[in-house]
């Protein structure tokens, strides 16, 4: 009888220790959910950057910087020397935000432009990352959209961390105050990143015309909605 009880014994932790020994050595394939993640992209889901990006807060001083534009010349904020600020987009050729948002940036460049507010886009991505956003592409993308302003490769992927981009499309509007340029806005540029004739809050237009009148920004932040800044 004990004899039984010893062998049913040794079965029994054979028996656990198997199954043990399965769990340990299940794998969980990241692959299907990275996969199912990028397709959301393409359908309008908001994707969070990976790790957040610290940069400037409103009031700050934002760096200036010397990047190429798809024309091949060198672009830096003290070149326009009429200017009285900034609209710093940083975009990219292949977010769906992005792509639904360029007449709009084309519309801003159009309507502040003269005014002393020029539009001034910048490409972060990392191109080993999204192949689609080399700077050849970006020379085609500028093209095909109408881009009336210098479309920037951040090929260092340096500056749009100082500035603390982490979505694309993400909007920094700076004001020229003695000789710095100071942070007077952050974030989307309107209320509807998706579709732009459902749009009733213009946000970054609003805090242009706000300075424009000599006033303050009332609205300084907003949610900047779009694709994560690829590195």
């Amino acid at each position: 009888m004990k004899t039984k009880n010893i062998v049913a014994s040794i079965a029994l932790a054979t028996v656990i220790g198997l199954t043990l020994n399965s769990c340990k050595n299940e794998v969980t394939d990241k692959s299907e959910e990275v996969a199912v993640n990028d397709t959301e992209q393409a359908v309008f889901t908001e994707i969070e950057s990976e790790k957040a990006t610290k940069g400037y807060s409103i009031g700050d001083e934002a760096t200036d910087f010397k990047l190429k534009d798809v024309n091949g010349k060198m672009v830096s904020l003290s070149d326009y020397n009429d200017a009285k600020g900034y609209i710093v987009i940083f975009t990219c050729n292949t977010c769906p935000y992005a792509v639904a948002s360029e007449q709009r940036m084309v519309a801003l460049d159009n309507e502040f432009k003269s005014q002393g507010y020029p539009v001034i886009a910048i490409n972060p991505n990392n191109p080993k990352v999204q192949p689609d956003d080399t700077f050849e592409l970006m020379q085609e993308k500028a093209k095909e959209a109408g881009f009336t302003f210098p479309y920037l490769y951040d090929e260092s992927q340096t500056i749009y961390a100082k500035y603390g981009a982490a979505k694309t499309p993400h909007v920094y509007l700076l004001q020229k105050e003695a000789g710095k340029n100071i942070v007077k806005y952050i974030g989307a540029i309107d209320d509807n990143v998706r579709d732009g004739s459902a749009v009733k809050d213009r946000f970054l237009a609003n805090a242009v015309n706000e300075l424009l009148a000599g006033k303050e920004v009332s609205v300084k932040e907003t949610k900047a909605i779009g694709c994560s800044v690829k590195q």
